[in-house]
């Protein structure tokens, strides 16, 4: 008569196999892990206006600065939005981005959003990219699309920002 409760030595090709699995399990997982940092330490360096002062700062002199047809490019830009949307035409706001400018001045950031507007079959994106300097307290668009909110007169490389009106 036969134990029913005898165990079961796995073949050499069974344990050859398994650790073969094991193995590529590892490697996978190793994989992912150094995929992972190298994204992390290539990605471009955005900075959370809600932690750094200063990108909060620049960010705030281009949201306010006042734009042709609008109050403000904030504004400006939230209309045209608005506007494609009620035609019915498809369209994406991305959020607002801020990166610190790379040289010697420690004072030049760039502030950008992206609007992706559908027409007909296909998508384009505009890009809005302004240079905001906190020691001049001036922005500067870097963009064509930045260019065309500005108001008239309007000197991309001198004219200071107005401080906001108080009540």
């Amino acid at each position: 008569m036969r134990n029913a409760h005898t165990t079961h030595e796995p073949a050499p090709h069974e344990a050859e196999g398994s650790r073969l699995g094991r193995i590529a399990h590892y490697a996978v997982f190793a994989l992912l892990v150094v995929g992972g940092l190298a994204y992390w330490a290539l990605k471009p360096p955005t900075i959370n206006p809600m932690s750094d002062a200063k990108a909060a700062e620049a960010l705030a002199l281009v949201q306010t600065h006042a734009a042709l047809g609008a109050p403000t490019l904030l504004q400006a830009i939230g209309d045209h939005v608005r506007k494609l949307e009620e035609r019915g035409q498809g369209v994406r706001q991305q959020p607002w981005t801020v990166e610190k400018q790379q040289g010697p001045n420690p004072d030049l950031y760039l502030v950008k959003v992206s609007v992706r507007e559908r027409e007909a079959q296909r998508w384009f994106e505009r890009e809005f990219v302004w240079q905001a300097n906190l020691g001049k307290k001036t922005i500067a668009p870097v963009s064509m699309p930045a260019e065309s909110l500005m108001p008239l007169g309007f000197d991309k490389m001198t004219r200071p920002i107005a401080p906001p009106a108080g009540p």
